[in-house]
């Protein structure tokens, strides 16, 4: 197993690498991906989906929110609770993005056979 340990620790160097070009970091990827493919999420929803602390999360939507690339407001139901959007500018940067990023997943993982397909899925 430590080969599949080790091709997923160089995938995600590989996979991350053009994302400098961007002008997004691997955190900024993972929090607007999710809120591309989620939809709109509580920012406490949105930490654990990504990994990171919630201290960290805020500091994050922060970046994102003076970018322009999503919009924070309190939910209708309760008002502890701060939603997160991607705006029309932040669909625009990461759709792009994530098409590319999945066809380059689709290409590393192209040769996998199923079961080492479910052990990275556990890892």
């Amino acid at each position: 197993m430590a080969g599949i340990g080790e091709g997923v620790s160089g995938g995600r160097e590989y996979l991350y690498a053009g994302l400098e070009e961007t002008g997004i970091d691997d955190t900024d990827f993972r929090i607007l991906e999710a809120l591309l493919n989620k939809g709109p999420l509580p920012v406490n929803t949105i930490g654990p989906k990504v990994y990171l602390t919630p201290g960290s999360i805020s500091v994050a939507i922060d970046r994102l929110l003076d970018r322009g690339l999503v919009s924070r407001v309190e939910s209708p139901e309760d008002r502890r609770v701060r939603i997160v959007s991607l705006t029309a500018k932040g669909r625009e940067l990461i759709a792009p993005i994530f098409r590319k990023h999945a066809a380059e997943i689709r290409k590393v993982f192209a040769d996998a056979n199923p079961k080492e397909l479910r052990a990275l899925e556990t890892t």
